[in-house]
């Protein structure tokens, strides 16, 4: 996991990648407290909001990627088995 980590940290205009466990409890991060807390705060019920629109739309189907860009930013968020990756990016347009 340490080396995914540093691969995709290291790729152009991202700004840190965060690892949160199934509960939204932050278990690897690159970034700073304050900002690791926020996003781990804030993102599973995002995910949640995307899960049942996914599951309404095909009971059978489930999330497994989101990416919201605005502005500013561009955030990918992964859901695996056991954990969830989001990675910040610098938005490029």
């Amino acid at each position: 996991m340490e080396e995914t980590l540093k691969r995709i940290q290291n790729q152009k205009d991202v700004e840190g990648v965060i690892i949160i466990n199934l509960e939204g409890i932050p278990i690897r991060t690159t970034m700073d407290k304050s900002s690791t807390d926020e996003y781990a705060r804030l993102i599973p019920p995002l995910l949640l909001m995307g899960r049942n629109t996914v599951r309404n739309i095909d009971p059978t189907n489930d999330i497994s990627f989101l990416r919201v860009q605005t502005s500013k930013r561009e955030i990918m968020i992964s859901l695996v088995k056991d954990f969830t990756m989001i990675v910040i990016q610098k938005s490029t347009d």
